[in-house]
């Protein structure tokens, strides 16, 4: 799915030519370019002066407990519990990972370890914005008091967890710049993968089946309870977090009394803190469930992870979100051939920062790309398939200037040829317009006729400023 597989060394750093300099000089790696500092820790709440850095040594795992290791026992969900950081969107996204032994081992490189030639330097693959990045850290590791302050697996003993969060910190700027997210931010940037998304309140009647089949195809998932501001990780008296993203691992079919009950089984990035109703750890309902059926299913665990019947589910939780490792809709048997159109651009303040296209004075000076929808029809169809994902770019290392993503959208127009001047666009009805979002990125599908077009990106508000990477997949 990525413009190229082929990752570049994340700031030119070269894992192995560094690895090599460090044990040719028998010393340990420490990363000039995330230092083991208080500017790595963060910049307001997790700043030099803060309370919460108060005390924040950085310490290496074979300084913190004796034989480390980088996993133990295969890289696994229990191995994610988050810690004193505002990032349970990661966490979601790491435990997400977990479930694909080939997604993964291409993120973490399984083979590193703390015994053979080690040098106190690792390294990890990441998607950022179209390309993969090889990312070297160095093993020192934020720690209160002889234990780990973020991200900790329950095997006291392992750390790849925590290296790969250190990893991901270093690439948006800071570990606080990680507070607050989407789910689909780390599974787009584990995968290369494009991302969708479904408010449960106007869930299409087959969504069960889509989560089904986006599982089964390797997709990664999460879902999440919407609050007002001042509810923010307030639990509810069954027990569910709001504002806090869950992973779905698994969605299944179970017979009871002759009738099908369909489950879905939801994790908690904390690892702890469990739905207590129907179909919950040994709730009744389990008792009604045929015994090889019910071997299956791993549902006694008090590990953060849990089954709900999806009716309770649709009810309770506000959206769900799909990252797929390819185009196709996660509902079709279809596996088509699809078109990538990648573009890059910038929005600047006073020239191409025009703003959302209700404002006609300035909306033309966005940047604007043509693309080509040449998909012949198919099944009587006369359209073409297509999904498009507007992603702001290292806005989140910018937070420390106190910026946040801006509020973006696109807009769809037939293509006359040129640049769509004011005058051209205020006599022209836009063939697709997004919705704007305030997240990293906005992804929608929608089918035009074949033909050429015009895409416009912009910021809901004229003059915001920021750079930004547009995919276009088409079905050939």
């Amino acid at each position: 799915m990525a413009a190229s597989n082929k990752a570049v060394k994340y700031l030119n750093q070269d894992y192995e030519a560094l690895k090599a300099q460090c044990l040719s000089k028998k010393a340990l790696f420490s990363d000039p370019t995330f230092p083991a500092a208080p500017e790595s820790l963060g910049f307001n709440l997790l700043g030099p002066n803060s309370d919460e850095a108060k005390g924040v040594v950085w310490k290496r795992p074979k300084e913190i407990i004796q034989n480390p290791k980088f996993i133990v026992g295969g890289a696994t969900k229990a191995d994610i519990n988050q810690g004193a950081l505002g990032d349970c969107w990661l966490m979601a996204a790491i435990a997400s990972l977990t479930l694909d032994p080939d997604i993964l081992a291409r993120v973490i490189h399984p083979k590193q370890n703390f015994e053979e030639n080690y040098a106190g330097i690792f390294h990890f693959q990441l998607w950022q914005y179209g390309q993969w990045v090889d990312v070297v850290i160095d093993d020192l590791l934020p720690t209160r008091n002889g234990k780990l302050v973020f991200v900790h697996s329950l095997d006291k003993n392992e750390f790849w967890s925590a290296l790969l969060e250190k990893a991901y910190a270093k690439v948006n700027g800071s570990y606080e710049a990680l507070k607050g997210g989407s789910a689909t931010e780390g599974f787009e940037d584990f995968t290369g993968g494009i991302a969708e998304r479904y408010e449960l309140n106007k869930a299409p009647s087959n969504l069960f089946n889509i989560i089904k089949k986006a599982l089964s195809r390797g997709s990664l998932l999460s879902t999440s309870i919407s609050a007002s501001a001042n509810e923010t990780e307030a639990v509810t008296k069954e027990q569910l977090v709001k504002t806090h993203a869950y992973s779905i691992t698994a969605a299944v079919e179970v017979h009871v009394g002759g009738r099908l009950v369909q489950l879905v089984r939801l994790r908690n990035p904390w690892g702890h803190k469990e739905w207590n109703g129907a179909w919950s750890d040994n709730s009744k309902e389990w008792d009604h469930v045929l015994p090889q059926e019910k071997n299956k299913l791993n549902y006694s665990a008090d590990d953060g992870e849990f089954w709900m019947a999806y009716s309770d589910f649709v009810q309770r939780y506000s959206k769900v979100e799909i990252c797929n490792l390819t185009p196709d809709l996660p509902s079709s048997d279809h596996v088509g051939q699809w078109a990538l159109q990648q573009f890059e651009g910038n929005w600047k303040s006073g020239s191409t920062a025009g703003g959302s296209i209700k404002n006609t004075a300035t909306f033309s000076s966005n940047p604007q790309f043509v693309i080509n929808l040449d998909h012949k029809s198919q099944g009587g169809t006369h359209t073409c398939s297509v999904l498009v994902g507007l992603m702001q770019k290292d806005m989140r290392k910018e937070r420390k200037l106190g910026h946040d993503f801006n509020n973006i959208c696109f807009a769809v127009y037939p293509h006359k040829g040129g640049h769509l001047s004011r005058e051209v666009l205020s006599s022209m009805k836009a063939a697709f317009t997004s919705e704007h979002s305030a997240k990293r990125e906005v992804s929608q599908r929608f089918a035009l006729p074949p033909g050429q077009y015009v895409i416009i990106p912009s910021t809901y508000e004229p003059n915001h400023e920021g750079s930004f990477l547009l995919r276009v997949f088409s079905e050939k």
